[in-house]
């Protein structure tokens, strides 16, 4: 049976890096909340138009719009084999309404969370600085460039350093995933959909992990 992928991980879990790798290896479409957000700012359908009115509204868009956003986007023939979710769902009631989803569409739920230690993921986004030139990242705890603060290609580039990559900023939005994320977690754990993959690994031993998970028929 063709797979839903929920595909969970706290901010520097390394899920971008995963998803890119499923689309381009399995051929398994990205399906992100927000891209599908934006491209309704410009469709001329009766579903953008009930999103851009909530929106321009200042209002959160409730999950039975959401759900048909989802829908009206997992339908496309490039889904057909199944896709991947990326900040859909977000919540126990979302989950509820992406199973039905499910039934629909004939395809199986398998939620894969990135598991990364708190530590771990604190070192990897205060350390981060990225060449301005190339945007080639270095980490300076665990690839730091040659010389300091310099890329290895161009040395006439001082690395830069994101604003929000300061430990209290990291500190704050690792919390906050923490205490929204919980209880889906929980919800998938608890429908025995849920599998652990080990974070601190390189890219491809996780990624074979969570390639066995979607190609398994469990």
């Amino acid at each position: 049976m063709f797979k839903i992928i929920v595909l969970m991980g706290a901010p520097g879990a390394g899920k971008g890096t995963q998803a890119r790798l499923l689309q381009e290896r399995l051929n398994l479409p990205q399906i992100s909340t927000g891209d599908m957000f934006r491209a309704l700012k410009e469709a001329q359908t009766p579903l953008a138009t009930e999103v851009r009115e909530l929106m321009a509204a200042g209002q959160l868009v409730p999950d039975d719009v959401t759900i048909r956003v989802v829908q009206e986007r997992t339908s496309r023939d490039d889904c057909r084999n199944g896709y991947i979710l990326d900040g859909f769902p977000r919540t126990p009631a979302q989950a509820e309404m992406l199973e039905q989803l499910a039934v629909e569409q004939e395809k199986k739920i398998q939620a894969v969370e990135i598991d990364v230690p708190r530590e771990l993921l604190v070192k990897r986004m205060v350390g981060r600085r990225i060449c301005p030139i190339c945007f080639e990242i270095y980490n300076i705890y665990f690839k730091a460039p040659k010389f300091d603060n310099v890329c290895d290609l161009h040395p006439e580039a001082q690395l830069s350093h994101r604003a929000d990559d300061n430990p209290d900023t990291v500190q704050a939005r690792l919390t906050t995933y923490e205490v929204q994320t919980r209880p889906l977690l929980d919800y998938y754990k608890e429908a025995n959909v849920l599998h652990e993959v080990d974070g601190t690994r390189e890219p491809e031993a996780i990624y074979r992990d969570i390639e066995g998970i979607v190609k398994s028929e469990g």
